[in-house]
């Protein structure tokens, strides 16, 4: 995109119906005072929950709890919809804004040129985190809440299953827990070398393991799930991360599910765990997952890149087939 778009205006990606996107020139609003201008540097697709939306298949029970923070429009189409944005801010009007002027930031905001948002929505890069691998923020922080929603504990004997980058940054993160015995599944042998090079052992589903004491669930697929339960021990806990949409998902709830005293549990980033709200806020775990991003090693999970002017081209094609696809980063005329 050219740099010599006019201050006031701006470039936003718009799903306009089901399967379709376009670029939609905006007019952004004048500061107030609690605000910051943002030049976008990157932007990330978040390759499950924006391929739904994309193929216009957010439930209608949900079309309010999906919601992302700076959506604009409604589903299923036209809408304005992402989550993830690294950007300078360019401007602000008061003390608290000006501060940050010239900052590298994180924000939840959707495929956009430049943004007028509230000061406190822009969370700073730590030092040594680069903008371009700052794009994993928000997978990283769904990772955080699936791990402190799994509960995992030393020694557990531990398989995730789905390598996409927030199965891996799962299993990425329960490793670090002393004496775990961490399996990392998916039926995409492609994946073994980002999970090798964050020190992770890869499986296909044929070598499953049995009897683990937590399963972690994130492939998006019936056939994942089905599959955790299989590989949950007596008394085990699965946890599923993936979110169908209107997808109907069929399990084996007539074979050892109930024998084994299994329990199936949600993980959704939409919320802190009970026992997390009286000290944590969500800012305060926005800025532990970009902490937890400088590590050189991470870059791995970015599996390719594009131009912001091509995203109305590439959406349907990502949307359609992944394969092969971990982070894909947006990168602007900025970066």
């Amino acid at each position: 995109m050219s740099t010599d778009t006019p201050i006031d205006q701006t470039s936003a990606f718009w799903t306009v119906a089901p399967g379709t996107g376009e670029l939609r020139t905006e007019v952004l609003p004048a500061l107030r005072a609690g605000e910051v201008r943002v030049r976008a540097l990157y932007s990330g697709i978040s390759r499950g929950t924006e391929s739904l939306v994309f193929r216009g298949e957010v439930p209608a029970s949900e079309y309010q709890r999906m919601r992302a923070p700076f959506q604009q429009g409604d589903f299923p189409a036209p809408v304005k919809y992402g989550y993830i944005s690294v950007g300078v801010v360019e401007d602000g009007m008061d003390d608290q804004a000006a501060a940050l002027r010239g900052r590298t930031v994180f924000c939840l905001h959707p495929h956009q040129q430049r943004y007028v948002v509230p000061a406190d929505a822009v969370v700073p890069l730590p030092n040594g985190l680069p903008a371009a691998r700052a794009v994993l923020a928000a997978n990283m922080e769904t990772a955080i809440n699936a791990v402190w929603d799994a509960a995992p504990s030393v020694g557990d004997r531990i398989a995730v299953i789905g390598a996409g980058v927030v199965g891996t940054l799962v299993a990425w993160l329960c490793a670090r827990i002393p004496g775990t015995q961490v399996e990392l599944f998916d039926i995409d042998p492609g994946r073994a070398a980002p999970a090798a090079a964050l020190g992770l052992v890869l499986r296909t589903p044929d070598a499953a393991a049995t009897e683990c004491d937590l399963v972690i669930h994130a492939s998006g697929s019936a056939a994942g799930l089905r599959s955790a339960l299989a590989m949950a021990g007596f008394e085990a806990t699965v946890i599923e991360m993936s979110w169908f949409g209107q997808q109907a998902v069929a399990l084996p709830l007539g074979e050892a599910f109930h024998a084994k005293r299994l329990t199936l549990r949600s993980s959704q980033v939409g919320h802190l765990p009970p026992a997390r709200l009286p000290r944590w806020s969500y800012r305060r775990r926005m800025e532990l997952a970009l902490s937890l991003l400088v590590d050189d090693r991470l870059d791995v999970l970015i599996s390719g890149e594009s131009d912001f002017a091509d995203l109305p081209h590439l959406m349907p094609a990502l949307a359609s087939d992944g394969a092969g696809v971990l982070c894909h980063r947006i990168r602007y005329a900025s970066a």
